[in-house]
């Protein structure tokens, strides 16, 4: 599901029930709920009752498309013409005319839970033959003959605790999945939506280990969630988030939000709002730019075509220009702008540059970050290497707490790292991303190296006979 609702430009419609084989048709919105509220209502009916009635309808198909309702279940449209489930849509029937002029008006707004961003299942039926727990079309009527306004009917129905969103954008609508698989290293919106998603899961299935931190860095933990679902819903479990995961998450995570009913748990803001990657560009600083230094200066070693950088935090001309180096040579829109397209580029270069050396390349040195955050609870060799190299360290900086070799992040890992990144004046996270392996890394080889004697090179004790 898209991050925050629009109004789409188009909507496919099954003219049936979702298994059988009839026509799918695709039409403009405006034009579908000028047809659904043309074949459920009556153009003579008040107006306040024809517009409430019309917000319902807009908010059952927004809900539809907003969950991806039917396309997460291997399905090509978006809502069907059975009243059984959904709207009544009649192909070719004849407009009213004031349904019409109303709907151009108000078919970018909807119903939305207050608590939620998600349109409201706002569930309706006729009130005479069929009743339910949502809106009576026909006891509209009543109600706008007593003077109540449009809002004043849908709270009647659906409670005090609905916003009527006016003026939504209008956007084309496409697939929800992400156009290159989500994995170990991965970043972004997408990562996070995942964590997200698969967190609010497995509180209905606690098979699923919870993601300690939602950062938008696809960890180990992130891993260990996804192939815990992909274990539990019969998926391939490889640990990569491809369109039948993503989908597959998306189909739970809805339904454990029950999203597709009129009481609903509902998704809150900070559950969608996009935080990373940010954008970078000229003038831009912090740890993101470092972040984005140090896998451009590794680049920069092996491809002459990228000029290197300083790992400095300041996203200056130096650091413009290697970024147009490298827009220019993956082929993309040459702007010296770091969005995540650009970003994920450049990491995935970096992976693919790293593995391509030979393992013998970095021997009597600090290997290079692999790639994947290290955060609590990860389990994996390079936690194994950063708790030997941080006790390395401690030898000769006390302040760092050494720590037991386990591969795998405790607190008491966690305390280390805080340790070495307030000592060396990093931001104090525990948690290892580039920046902070790269100053782990750069402090171990030289304690190392300092302490290693070369050829024919005086101890600095007594030698034994």
């Amino acid at each position: 599901m898209p991050d925050l609702p629009v109004i789409p430009e188009s909507i496919t419609v099954h003219l049936g029930s979702p298994a059988s084989s009839a026509q799918n048709i695709t039409l403009s919105f405006p034009e579908y709920i000028k047809n659904v509220a043309s074949s459920e209502i009556y153009p003579t009916w008040p107006e306040n009752a024809i517009r409430a009635n019309i917000y319902a309808q807009i908010s059952f198909a927004l809900n539809r498309i907003y969950t991806e309702y039917y396309r997460v279940r291997g399905y090509n449209f978006d809502i069907t013409n059975s009243t059984a489930i959904d709207q009544s849509f009649v192909q070719g029937r004849d407009i009213f005319e004031n349904i019409s002029q109303i709907v151009d008006e108000i078919f970018n707004d909807y119903i939305r839970p207050a608590n939620s961003v998600a349109p409201l299942f706002a569930q309706y039926c006729n009130g005479t033959t069929v009743t339910c727990d949502g809106l009576s079309q026909w006891g509209t009527v009543d109600l706008a003959n007593r003077g109540y306004t449009p809002y004043q009917i849908l709270t009647y129905y659906y409670g005090d605790d609905i916003v009527l969103v006016q003026n939504a954008p209008v956007e084309g609508i496409t697939e929800s999945a992400p156009p290159y698989p989500l994995r170990l290293g991965s970043t972004g919106d997408d990562v996070r939506a995942v964590q997200i998603r698969l967190n609010r899961i497995s509180k209905n299935y606690p098979a699923i280990p919870k993601i300690s931190e939602i950062t938008g860095l696809f960890s180990y933990d992130t891993e260990a969630a996804v192939r815990a679902f992909q274990r539990i819903f019969n998926l391939t479990e490889d640990g990569i988030v491809g369109k039948a995961t993503w989908y597959r998450i998306q189909f739970i995570y809805a339904a454990v939000k029950r999203l597709n009913d009129l009481r609903a748990e509902g998704i809150s803001l900070s559950e969608v709002t996009a935080q990373f990657p940010e954008v970078l560009r000229l003038g831009s600083t912090g740890v993101g730019v470092r972040e984005l230094q140090y896998y451009l200066r590794f680049l920069a070693e092996f491809n002459e075509e990228i000029p290197p950088v300083a790992i400095d935090g300041v996203f200056g001309q130096a650091t413009e220009a290697a970024v147009r180096a490298t827009q220019e040579f993956y082929g993309l829109t040459v702007d010296g702008v770091v969005g995540e397209a650009t970003w994920n580029t450049i990491y995935r270069a970096y992976i693919g540059t790293l593995d391509a050396i030979p393992p013998d390349y970095f021997a009597g040195l600090a290997v290079p970050f692999a790639g994947v955050p290290l955060v609590l609870g990860a389990q994996s060799e390079e936690v194994r290497l950063l708790q030997e190299y941080l006790n390395y360290i401690a030898d000769a900086y006390p302040e760092i707490p050494v720590v037991e070799v386990t591969g795998i992040y405790g607190t008491q890992t966690a305390e280390a790292v805080e340790a070495f990144q307030r000592l060396f004046g990093i931001p104090v996270t525990g948690i290892v991303i580039a920046t902070t392996w790269n100053a782990i890394g750069a402090v171990y080889d030289d304690l190392y190296q300092g302490n290693r004697l070369n050829p024919g090179q005086y101890p600095g004790f007594l030698l034994g006979d």
